[in-house]
């Protein structure tokens, strides 16, 4: 069986993002204080499987927007839209600034094209999948937005 729970941890600060092994592909999750923020930080643990974001400079602002019948839908076509945009358009990115109205996600992604020499992109994402699929809000009043994505 595949672990797709939040793991139990005794932590002096919270994560605001992760990733999670799941067989041959892997999680993301992120978290906030909305389902917005959690969403923003989702796509931050979906960059960090490709690269370390934190070498990913903030200069291009690129506007995304998707909308679908629910949150955890709208988790799946956010990362799906930002897994084209990457490809498309050779970029990466390391900074999101997400707004979520009912059913519709407006975003800005800020990146930079990939520099394989510097990024020493790890795999290439295909998709994010509905393995694993849930936007929640956990005990702890904080959101949790989490999906496996296929690598």
């Amino acid at each position: 069986m595949r672990a797709c729970s939040r793991p139990v941890a005794d932590q002096a600060a919270p994560p605001v993002w992760e990733t999670f092994p799941h067989g041959a592909d892997v999680g993301v999750r992120g978290y906030g204080d909305s389902p917005a923020e959690a969403f923003a930080n989702a796509a931050m643990a979906l960059t960090s499987v490709i690269t370390d974001p934190a070498g990913v400079r903030p200069r291009t602002c690129v506007p995304l927007g998707c909308e679908a019948p629910d949150r955890e839908v709208l988790l799946v076509d956010w990362l799906n839209a930002l897994v084209s945009t990457m490809a498309t358009d050779g970029m990466l990115f390391s900074r999101f600034e997400v707004e979520i109205a009912h059913d519709r996600l407006t975003a800005r992604a800020f990146g930079e094209p990939i520099d394989p020499a510097r990024h020493a992109p790890a795999v290439e994402i295909k998709g994010a999948t509905f393995t694993c699929l849930e936007v929640v809000r956990d005990p702890d009043g904080r959101w949790r937005a989490q999906t496996v994505v296929d690598v």
